[in-house]
């Protein structure tokens, strides 16, 4: 099963499952977790080939959505929270697997192909000497002209003491074509669903919505104003308020 971080108690409230995007981890949505788990459990979770999770031979989405749903059936029916890569990955578990999940919110993504590529960040990551690095900050010069918040974001999952990557690249760099595309999926979620953009982000436009309705019967639509596609790490309270008010419904 895959790693989880559990915030907060079991209560008469379903849980609330948090599920990160492309080279994330669990703890990045801690601050997150550990306000909304006041008063309901948050299971954060590290996705395959992410983290503290086990490594696969593939990385694509109906295994994730199968990875979610092990984790669900051990805790029991939840609302879901994905983000990018993990809101993928949560839409695939609700049309494969809608019993499972009572609210779902979608994070800054939609179930559509996109055209970007992060091939090149993962070769800035294999750039790094793991046996010559002492510090995060000289693994940050191997990795070049990065922006320094995306650098620190990419050292969150170095692991300096055992020198190593707790991202699969080779496994990542070989399905991205896969990771950043969105499988041919029957069926349609009729529970309650929330897409949740950024109002600076170009992942989700209006010209998506009508892919999301069609998959997404009772699919509402908010923007997080002044954040990108990182609107948990740029507004967490804003994110937990929106998110908060959705799941209390």
């Amino acid at each position: 099963m895959l790693n989880t971080i559990l915030t907060g108690e079991p209560s008469d409230r379903p849980p609330l499952l948090i599920v990160h995007g492309l080279f994330g981890s669990a703890r990045n949505w801690g601050v997150i977790a550990r306000r909304i788990g006041t008063d309901r459990q948050v299971i954060s979770v590290d996705m395959r080939n992410h983290g503290d999770s086990h490594w696969t031979e593939s990385h694509d989405y109906f295994g994730m959505a199968e990875d979610l749903a092990e984790v669900l059936e051990h805790h029991g029916t939840a609302d879901v929270l994905g983000h990018s890569m993990g809101g993928k990955a949560s839409m695939v578990l609700a049309l494969t697997r809608p019993a499972l999940i009572r609210r779902l919110i979608v994070a800054d993504i939609a179930p559509v192909a996109y055209g970007h590529d992060q091939i090149d960040n993962i070769r800035k990551m294999k750039q790094v000497d793991l046996e010559k690095i002492a510090s995060r900050s000289e693994a940050a010069e191997m990795m070049g002209d990065l922006e320094a918040a995306t650098a620190a974001f990419f050292l969150q999952s170095l692991d300096l003491q055992e020198k190593r990557w707790k991202l699969n690249l080779d496994v990542l760099e070989r399905d991205m074509e896969t990771i950043l595309g969105f499988p041919e999926v029957s069926g349609r979620f009729d529970g309650p669903a929330l897409f949740l953009s950024g109002a600076n982000s170009s992942y989700v436009t209006p010209e998506h919505h009508a892919a999301i309705e069609a998959l997404f019967a009772q699919a509402r639509f908010e923007e997080i104003a002044g954040a990108g596609h990182w609107l948990h790490a740029e507004k967490p309270r804003e994110v937990e308020a929106a998110v908060t008010r959705f799941i209390e419904n």
